[in-house]
């Protein structure tokens, strides 16, 4: 299982952005990681790794924008859950 969530993790980092990322199973990878993951009821995800902490918001389908995702591989980077990182 940790291969899935390994491939998850290294889509967010692909070139160009995917605009297919399934967020249930993005935040499925990031708990496997030690991310601890809150959904707001305004369609926002809370992410906690490391005492730092990244907000994102959610589209009604539940999808992230492309600055989403760049936001949010800045974060990985930042707590060390880049593609190189990742066992």
């Amino acid at each position: 299982m940790s291969h899935r969530h390994k491939v998850k993790i290294e889509k967010l980092f692909e070139h160009p952005i995917s605009a297919n990322i399934d967020v249930k199973r993005l935040i499925s990878a990031l708990e496997h990681y030690g991310c601890k993951v809150e959904i707001t009821k305004q369609s926002r995800v809370k992410i906690f790794k490391n005492n730092e902490e990244f907000v994102m918001s959610l589209s009604h389908k539940h999808d992230l924008s492309k600055d989403s995702v760049i936001n949010l591989r800045n974060f990985l980077v930042k707590v060390g859950l880049s593609p190189e990182n990742l066992e």
